[in-house]
């Protein structure tokens, strides 16, 4: 199986808002799975503000060796873009884009102030956003007679294994959600338990997180 690794990015996005000298920084922070669903959510911002002076990014996609690209949309050199993805990647988020727009206020901030502004507005942005950790995991069907069902929960409960259903018929059929590096361990805990009465089919790799108490697959 494929060592993959977990990873943080946003799962809702958020808008966060800064002000310097009477210019004006919104930050807009959303998911972006691909390059292009990053470019098009730059023009949609780019759009709501048609009458702002600047609408720089910054946006990462993918978790291992990811794409990174950044503009200072008419700034200068280095006080936006960049230091918007600096934010980005201290974060160590992925597949996130972020795009600040500025209302001049007629005062010149200078490189130190357009650098701290844009940096600020990012950072309240992702803050109004909804981080996750999403983790590697395998989904798998667990098939068990009905001896051995309240000490397959015990396990289940004891390892803090999320569970997406449960179907109780002749038999119990339970759909599972494990860490990666938790199915071997796991199936020999349920093999051991029911002297191999009971079946574990891997259905699919996933990534997978908790959210307001309740699994999510990706």
């Amino acid at each position: 199986m494929e060592k993959r690794e977990s990873y943080q990015t946003i799962y809702q996005g958020g808008i966060g808002e800064f002000v310097m000298k009477k210019s004006k920084f919104i930050a807009t922070v959303e998911p972006a799975q691909t390059e292009k669903e990053a470019a098009e959510i730059i023009e949609e911002i780019k759009k709501k503000y048609w009458d702002a002076r600047h609408n720089c990014f910054a946006y990462v996609i993918g978790n291992t060796n990811p794409l990174m690209r950044f503009s200072d949309d008419g700034e200068p050199s280095q006080t936006a873009g960049k230091p918007m993805l600096d934010v980005l990647l201290s974060q160590e988020l992925c597949n996130v884009v972020a795009v600040v727009t500025r209302y001049f206020g007629g005062t010149l901030l200078g490189t130190g102030g357009l650098v701290k502004s844009y940096q600020s507005a990012t950072i309240e942005g992702i803050n109004n956003s909804k981080v996750i950790t999403k983790k590697p995991g395998v989904c798998i069907k667990l098939s068990t007679d009905y001896n051995h069902v309240g000490k397959i929960q015990h396990i289940i409960g004891q390892d803090s294994i999320p569970v997406i259903d449960s179907k109780f018929t002749d038999i119990v059929v339970m759909e599972l959600v494990l860490p990666q590096d938790n199915l071997q361990g796991f199936t020999n805990k349920i093999t051991d338990l029911t002297r191999g009465l009971a079946t574990i089919e891997k259905t699919k790799e996933t990534y997978f997180s908790i959210i307001d108490s309740k699994v999510h697959l990706f």
